[in-house]
Formats: C-alpha cells, sequence, structure tokens
C-alpha cells in the first residue's frame, strides 16, 4: 500500500463521516458519523506511524479511542435520558438541557 492509497482511502472515509454529520438528523447516527471520521484519523496515523518507523502515531491513535469510547457513553446517556423525558430525537427540537 502506498501513502497516496491510504490518504485516500481515510480522506473519503472522513468525507462519508463528515456528510452524515451534517446530513442526518438522528443522534445516534450522528454519533456513528463521529466514530466513522475518528477511525479514519486513527486509520491515517497508524498507518503513517509504520511508514515512519515510529510507535508516536499509535500511540496517539490508541488516546483517541479512550476518549472516543468516553464521548460515546457520556453521548448516549444525554440521548438516552433527552429520549426518556421528550419522546422525541430530532436534533433541531432538542433544547431541553438550556437551564
Amino acid at each position: 500500500m502506498g501513502q497516496e492509497f491510504v490518504l485516500l482511502i481515510s480522506a473519503s472515509v472522513f468525507c462519508v463521516g463528515t456528510a452524515g454529520f451534517i446530513i442526518r438528523k438522528n443522534p445516534l447516527i450522528m454519533f456513528m458519523s463521529v466514530e466513522l471520521m475518528l477511525n479514519s484519523v486513527n486509520f491515517l496515523l497508524v498507518t503513517y506511524s509504520s511508514f515512519l518507523n515510529s510507535l508516536d502515531g499509535q500511540i496517539f491513535a490508541l488516546f483517541i479511542m479512550t476518549v472516543a469510547a468516553a464521548e460515546v457513553v457520556v453521548g448516549l446517556a444525554i440521548i438516552l435520558t433527552i429520549f426518556r423525558t421528550r419522546q422525541d430525537m430530532d436534533v433541531d427540537h432538542i433544547d431541553v438541557l438550556k437551564g
């Protein structure tokens, strides 16, 4: 695999995630799109880390996966709480958290 191929695959997956985040109104789909974007960055970091014979990219990708897992847990808890109180999953109509 060449560097151009890895960059092309990672950029296309990131663009799919960005389009999914912008177009969709369902918060679960939006979270999956954010995870798709983070995984494309992880793929790029790990691949270039192996090209450069360094472990820095792989360690940074591990930290990104850890933060992404924590983000998903907190985000899903917020979504579940809003769904239980409002019975609505449309992002445009969620203003419950305005103090």
